[in-house]
């Protein structure tokens, strides 16, 4: 009998959502495992896994739940994908270093329900084809807002130009645009450097097992969650 169930992965720096799909097939020997929410290559943190058919079919109740991340923004400079992945230009030419109040102030604003537009860089899907495919090719990327909710934002830390953030946000928010966003309120640019999911739902980060970590099938047993 083959395995199935939902288990929490701790997504390392450096791989994609998908290799972790991979590396799961290949050790279960079950081709049909997906994941709740994707991580970007430079992101870490948690990953809800279903495996199985019957548990892929249900991930869609992962997805919809809230989630909980630690970011890391740089001030001054801004980036084509909102990320350290992309182009770098430096947006703040006269080193404006806004102050904590303020920086704090306007992280506050973000609170709430909003319209946010999404990365031209994203799996955001136009007539079939991937958003960054299109940017990669230099095309014309023309992507709809959509309504979030930033429940709460905390400002962990800051020493300009970096600054920390924990941040709870409605699934289908992407944290880039928000650091770029702020960027443009603060009027010095910005982007996001580091980013660390530690909450899905009622899920943590702690309750999950490396990706390195996990190397026979046995390992999986002690992150393996109920789901009714």
């Amino acid at each position: 009998m083959q395995i199935s169930g939902f288990f929490l992965v701790d997504k390392p720096i450096g791989v994609t959502s998908h290799d972790v799909v991979d590396y799961l097939r290949k050790i279960t020997e079950v081709k049909k495992i997906g994941h709740a929410g994707t991580l970007d290559p430079l992101a870490s943190g948690l990953l809800i896994m279903a495996v199985g058919r019957e548990c892929t079919k249900k991930i869609d109740e992962f997805k919809n739940l809230d989630k909980e991340y630690l970011a890391t923004i740089k001030l001054g400079e801004i980036s084509t994908t909102y990320d350290a992945e992309g182009e770098i230009t430096i947006s703040n030419l006269n080193n404006k270093q806004p102050s904590a109040k303020e920086v704090k102030q306007t992280l506050d604003s973000f609170v709430g329900e909003q319209v946010q537009m999404p990365p031209v860089f994203s799996a955001k899907k136009i007539k079939g084809q991937p958003a960054y495919k299109l940017a990669r090719k230099k095309q014309k990327v023309e992507l709809k807002t959509q309504d979030i909710v930033i429940y709460d934002i905390e400002l962990l830390d800051y020493s300009y130009p970096n600054l920390k953030v924990r941040v709870k946000v409605s699934p289908g928010t992407y944290i880039r645009s928000l650091a770029h966003d702020l960027g443009q309120k603060l009027g010095v640019g910005a982007h996001l450097v580091g980013l660390i999911r530690t909450k899905i739902g009622d899920y943590n980060l702690e309750q999950a097992k490396n990706l390195k970590n996990i190397r026979v099938l046995s390992d999986l047993d002690d992150v393996k969650i109920e789901w009714s």
